[in-house]
This record gives C-alpha cells, structure tokens and sequence, in this order.
C-alpha cells in the first residue's frame, strides 16, 4: 500500500469503474455530435476575473469554492470551477464569432474543481460534458439544447430523471422584480451574509437550501408575474417545442440555478434517488456573459451535464451503462511457439479494428481462460504446438462453449467477420 492516498473530496477512477464511466460521458457527448457540436478543451485553470466577472461575486463558487493560487510572477489563477466561462474565452480568443457562421456549437467534457464539503454524489473534483451554443437568441437552439440532454439520459435507460424549467427575464424586466424581491427579502429574519446577498443578487436567496429560509420565502414575488411580454413569448415558445419533442418537464418558479449569469431560460435536470444532491445536469441561457467578460454581445444558451452523478443515478435506478468489453478476441497460447504466433495474430486483429487482448506472463489454461472472461471477450483463439502444425488456432465462443479450427491464414479475417456479426449493431 502507497505512503499517500487522493486528497479528500477526491477518487481514482480505476477499473472496472472506469469502463462505465466512458460509456456515460460517450453517451452524454453522442447526441452533440450528431447535432453540429464541435469538441473543444479548455486549460484546467483560468484567470481568477475570467470566473469572479462570469460566475459571479455573490455566489458560492466564487466567495467559498473556488481553489486559487498566485504564480511566481504574482498572477492569480484558479482551477476552473464550471465550463461556460472558459469556453466563451476560448471562443472569443479565437475569434469563432468572427466567422459569420452563428451560432457557434461546442462541446466540452473535463474535470471541474470546487471546495465543498465532500458527501455523495459531491466532490471536490468532478466531471461534466457540457455544450454551449454561441451567437444566436432562439428559443428553438434553447429547445434543441434541452432535448439533446433528455435524449442523452434516455439513451443510457434512465427512467427517473426529471426535467424542471423556469425563465429568469432579461435585463428589461428583471429590473423591476429584482426591485420588488429585494423588498420583501429584506423584511425577513435572515442572517448577515444572505443579508448581503440581497444587495448583490437577490434571486441566489430563492436557491438557499436551508429550510429556516425556504419557510419564510412563502408568498415571496416571482419572475413569472414580472416577466415582460417578449419572454414570456420567448418562454412559452420554448416550452412548446420541447413538449412537442415529447419532452416532459415541471416548471418550477424558483429555480435560479447558482450561477448570476443566467438570463430568461433556465433549467435542471435532477433524480429523486441521489438524496439532497439530486441534480444529474443543468444550464441556461446567458445573453450577458461576452459583455461580461470584455466581449461583443453574444446572446448563448449552454448545459452541463455531471458524469459522477449520473454514474449515481444510473445505479440507483440499478442500470448498467452498457460499457463496451476492454477485448472481443483474447488469446490463450500454449507453449512458446504459439506465443509468438497469437501474439502476432493479436497485433494484426488491433490493426484490422478489432479489440484483442493477450494471455501475458505465461499463464496455465484454466487462469488464462477465466482472464478471457472476465475481460468480457466474445472469443478465445486458442493454439498449441499441434495447432500450429496443422496451421490451425481454435477459436472458441465464450458464450455458447462452441469451439472449432481456423486456418491461421484466415483468422484476422474470420475473427473480424464473426465479432462484426455478433455486435449488437452489426
């Protein structure tokens, strides 16, 4: 055993864990490419003002979460807390804008970093796929957001998943709410540091888990009743298109999310297995954002999606994400002469595109088969000095114990044929 362990609030990802969670970020990350997205990766640490300005100085992210450190040269950096404001950075800085071709579509997948009390289903560390939609204000590329994350979902089988929606305004109507909820907040018993958060953004009060104050927001003004003509017609188009979809949501007049960039559409999606932590994914609109952080305006509509609370939600729900076998061929040599052989054959079935695996360290056979099983392998090539000198392997099948001789000649071909015939889409 090692002198050290992870950090707390952090995890290895070993296998065969690991094998499952690549199946949920593929699955995540699938329905964006089929839709235009272009992957994207940003530096795992960012400007500390990249994330104050975008984020916001009255969130938690950013007065308690963040880790941040000061180089050499005295620059303050911080390890980036969420996605958005990084891949609008990025965006900017490359002048993707500029192109004429809005909106511009990206996708991300990477680890996140926030100190926060470790509990299920939080971490520390964290992973998310997110996408953002740059450049263009249409409730049709907020609906074409929110259905690819519900198709994503239902691809892994997930049945318990909940999609809540709200519109937070823009910056014509929101005005005069934030007026009227800073005004009834401020008649409350509440303790001096939600006090402030009153002065700075009073819709992050709404969101206090705390239930000394979800008691008292009884009757508290909401956006919906402030909501100038154009969102709600905005909001209601959205809802339309995503109910026509056969997208079933809630709407839910509380819902701000933690971030202060979020304008008009807002929406999470959570799972009523994970306890407190219930939220699997979630995103918005953010039409201010490029203002924010020294950019053009850039009306965007984005989503991220955590891979760890999802890999929670699916084994709530007692769901296998459906990960691929780490090898379809494992081969089983008897003997030195046939090492050579399969381990030659193994390399020219990796090459043909199969995946294939290899008994190592001169193993027995009853060791090396249970390692092909295990491996979840669909076939074992198995040779000895009598194979080969009938210029022969065998080629069992795992599941039906079926075995019979392949010429050597033919096997990368016949094995590439067999396993292509026996996928779930071949």
């Amino acid at each position: 055993m090692s002198t050290f362990s992870a950090p707390k609030g952090t995890y290895d990802l070993i296998p065969p864990d690991s094998a499952a969670f690549l199946a949920v970020r593929e699955a995540l990350a699938a329905p964006l490419r089929r839709a235009g997205y272009g992957y994207v990766e940003t530096p795992g640490f960012e400007h500390v003002e990249l994330f104050s300005r975008g984020v916001g100085e009255s969130t938690d992210i950013v007065t308690k979460e963040m880790y941040t450190l000061t180089t050499k040269g005295g620059t303050r950096l911080a390890l980036r807390p969420e996605g958005t404001a990084s891949v609008l950075r990025a965006a900017l800085q490359a002048n993707l804008h500029r192109a004429g071709n809005l909106p511009v579509k990206l996708w991300y997948s990477g680890t996140y970093y926030r100190y926060e009390r470790p509990q299920a289903g939080r971490y520390r560390h964290f992973s998310q796929v997110g996408a953002e939609a740059i450049g263009a204000e249409d409730p049709v590329l907020d609906a074409e957001l929110i259905i690819l994350a519900a198709d994503a979902y239902s691809s892994l089988g997930l049945r318990g998943v909940r999609l809540l929606l709200n519109s937070l305004g823009d910056r014509e109507c929101r005005p005069a709410y934030r007026a009227a909820l800073q005004e009834f907040l401020r008649g409350l018993d509440l303790d001096e540091e939600t006090r402030a958060r009153i002065e700075i953004n009073p819709l992050r009060v709404l969101d206090d888990k705390r239930e000394s104050v979800q008691r008292q927001l009884t009757g508290a003004p909401m956006m919906r009743d402030h909501l100038c003509e154009a969102c709600k017609e905005y909001h209601e188009r959205v809802r339309e298109l995503i109910a026509g979809a056969g997208v079933a949501f809630t709407d839910d007049e509380k819902l701000v999310r933690g971030l202060d960039y979020y304008t008009r559409t807002t929406f999470e999606f959570v799972h009523d297995g994970l306890g407190s932590q219930s939220a699997v994914g979630g995103g918005g609109r953010y039409d201010g954002l490029s203002e924010m952080i020294g950019g053009p305006p850039l009306p965007s509509v984005g989503w991220a999606l955590g891979v760890d609370r999802t890999l929670l939600a699916l084994r709530a729900e007692e769901v296998a994400p459906g990960a691929p076998a780490s090898a379809d061929v494992f081969a089983v040599p008897l003997g030195e002469d046939a090492r050579r052989a399969l381990f030659t054959l193994v390399t020219a079935l990796r090459r043909a595109g199969v995946a294939a695996d290899f008994a190592f360290g001169g193993r027995g056979v009853k060791s090396a088969m249970k390692s092909a099983n295990r491996s979840g392998a669909r076939f074992a090539v198995v040779a000895g000095d009598r194979d080969l000198a009938e210029g022969v392997v065998q080629v069992k099948d795992l599941a039906s114990g079926e075995q019979a001789p392949v010429p050597l000649v033919d096997a990368v071909e016949e094995l590439r044929r067999r396993v292509a015939g026996s996928s779930p889409t071949g």
